[in-house]
């Protein structure tokens, strides 16, 4: 299939397993789905070094990034399942230059780690420690259940039966030397998961956010660990990097701005939150009442069934 190539325009219990299982369905249509397959032969090329395969909002697909230097080619979340897999490799082939390929992970979600099953053995995945735990707590259960959700999905992640070792751990940073381009790496969670990780191209001025910064698309409290006031730290730092494109791990693909957009919905939050707390409202019935508003104050923004957990951690958070 021909490759496509064109430039992107500047511009706690109730979080687990059993709640994110909710809040992923959310995407979903009420018909039959369509498999949750990385789409092949639709890469854009954004930077001189970058690429990404979008999402097109298709659920439990994320955006793929493919980041390439003279001596090797980073993917930046594989998608979910051997066929995901496989067509990110082919379209890695279609541009790397060098011969050495390195997986990094957003977090341990299955439609962002699978499709590492498709793989060659020489292929180095390099991975957070903080990652790692949540792969090694939680990775094999959210597997199944996502393919316990529909015969569809347990097709998609039909024959994984365990995660890869990295090659390579790290603790909160590391650069990756692709031959001409370097890759920021770096840990910055607990927000979305304890084990959010982003990579940041550094001549290109690329990050790649994960779940903790998408366009149009409200934020996902997800584990247990995740925290509003760690994801508010994390925000602060992304800005730092002056980014010229951002990709988050879902929906379109945006500028710095929309770092700006996540820091002003969840400070309002907290704020809105705390205030109710004061006034003596429960846990629940805030989440309710903000959830109201706040589907209000963004009926752009998809999934505002994750408003809920989100009130809830920041409740927990509150000094109210």
């Amino acid at each position: 299939m021909q490759h496509v190539i064109r430039h992107f325009p500047t511009a706690a219990a109730g979080l687990t397993l059993a709640l994110c299982g909710s809040l992923c369905l959310a995407q979903a249509p009420a018909h039959a789905p369509a498999p949750p397959v990385v789409k092949e032969g639709k890469t854009i090329k954004i930077s001189e070094h970058v690429y990404v395969i979008p999402d097109e909002k298709a659920p439990m697909v994320p955006n793929v990034g493919i980041i390439v230097g003279t001596k090797g080619t980073l993917i930046y979340d594989p998608g979910m399942g051997l066929e995901s897999g496989q067509i990110v490799l082919r379209e890695a082939q279609k541009v790397s230059r060098g011969p050495e390929i390195y997986i990094v992970n957003s977090h341990f979600h299955p439609e962002h780690t699978t499709g590492e099953m498709a793989f060659p053995a020489n292929a180095k995945i390099i991975r957070a420690k903080a990652q790692q735990l949540d792969i090694e707590e939680m990775g094999i259960k959210w597997v199944q259940t996502f393919a316990s959700r529909s015969p569809v999905i347990a097709d998609v992640l039909k024959g994984f039966t365990a995660f890869r070792a990295p090659a390579e751990f790290f603790d909160r940073e590391k650069t990756l030397d692709l031959g001409g381009v370097r890759v920021r790496i770096m840990l910055l969670g607990p927000g979305h998961t304890r084990g959010d990780t982003i990579a940041f191209v550094e001549e290109d001025r690329v990050l790649f956010s994960g779940d903790l910064v998408m366009k149009s698309l409200f934020p996902a409290f997800a584990t247990p660990q995740s925290s509003g006031r760690a994801w508010l730290t994390s925000l602060d730092l992304l800005d730092k990097f002056q980014a010229r494109a951002v990709i988050g791990a879902h929906y379109p693909l945006s500028d710095a701005s929309v770092i700006g957009e996540y820091r002003d919905y969840l400070k309002t939050l907290q704020a809105r939150v705390a205030e109710l707390k004061k006034q003596g409202k429960s846990s629940d019935d805030t989440a309710v009442q903000v959830r109201g508003e706040f589907q209000k104050k963004y009926p752009d923004w998809a999934q505002p069934i994750r408003i809920h957990p989100a009130a809830t951690v920041f409740y927990k958070e509150s000094d109210g």
